[in-house]
């Protein structure tokens, strides 16, 4: 068992929810924490991709940090999503911003710049110097346009002593299998990927950072507790009935479909900040199909 216990299981990447204005709505954000802790997932990661963190800034960034840890009360872990592609304002945002009850913080690979596998190294290698917390890295090449190898994943992993964890998202099993196969022995290796969650955690993976927990934190982390008891015939099932919800959430882009669902479930409102934008009808139309099944 890894130092970390608190990141085995399903973390939730959650959404950030806006009224019709693009303000954050802050009663709809206190119902959604309430039904994910209900639904028993391990942890909480905000201010992820999910939850639309290109189009939150500053102070504003700071009061969503202190908000979810003021509602959560201690219930469950928190991760604070802290990335960039600016490595020393990163480091400047990642020793002012108030993190007290965040566990960890989780950052993106370099995204536009491109950077050679040797900067994204350095990178990681820089804020591991500074930063607060232990940090979880994401590699995520369908968003930064480019992959983290294996081998810069475990150079970073062996150098940098604040990093304890990967958020996988690139979809290579075979780059995944290598990083498992040659990391680390207290080094997590955390799924990004919903679909893959079940064979990854076979392959050795403690858990997921998912997104259609947000909408089904009940059965899907119960999913992933099955496949971390080796109970992969019980998990099955549920990894099955969830395979064509998930692929719908990614369809039209993400968080437009998991919104979709949130607002289909009377949960927050299907607004977003541009320019991220809904589904469209005929999409949306086939999630209110997939929930009939899904009930």
């Amino acid at each position: 068992m890894s130092q970390y216990p608190l990141f085995y299981g399903t973390g939730i990447a959650i959404v950030t929810p806006f009224d019709a204005s693009g303000s954050i709505d802050w009663n709809s954000f206190e119902k959604l924490i309430e039904h994910w802790i209900n639904g028993g997932v391990e942890y909480l990661v905000v201010l992820g991709t999910t939850g639309e963190s290109a189009t939150i800034h500053g102070s504003e960034k700071q009061e969503v940090f202190s908000f979810v840890k003021d509602r959560v009360k201690g219930r469950v872990p928190l991760v604070a999503g802290i990335g960039g592609n600016d490595t020393r304002k990163l480091m400047s945002e990642m020793t002012s911003f108030k993190l007290d009850g965040y566990e960890a913080i989780l950052s993106v690979s370099p995204y536009y710049n491109k950077p050679n596998q040797e900067g994204i190294y350095q990178h990681y290698k820089a804020i591991d110097e500074v930063s607060p917390r232990p940090i979880i890295i994401y590699n995520v090449p369908g968003r930064t346009g480019q992959s983290m190898t294996a081998e810069t994943q475990l150079r970073i992993a062996k150098d940098c002593k604040n990093v304890f964890a990967t958020k996988e998202a690139s979809g290579s099993m075979e780059l995944i299998q290598q990083i498992l196969r040659e990391k680390p022995d207290d080094f997590l290796v955390i799924s990004g990927d919903d679909p893959i969650t079940l064979p990854l955690i076979a392959d050795g993976a403690v858990g997921v950072i998912s997104v259609v927990a947000n909408a089904y934190p009940a059965e899907f982390s119960q999913m992933v507790r099955l496949c971390l008891d080796r109970k992969f015939e019980e998990a099955r099932p549920l990894h099955e009935k969830y395979l064509e919800i998930i692929a719908s959430m990614f369809a039209e882009g993400s968080p437009s479909g998991v919104k979709a669902y949130l607002s289909e479930m009377g949960l927050c409102q299907n607004r977003f900040r541009m320019p991220v934008w809904p589904v469209s009808d005929g999409h949306l139309q086939k999630i209110r199909g997939l929930m009939k099944v899904a009930q």
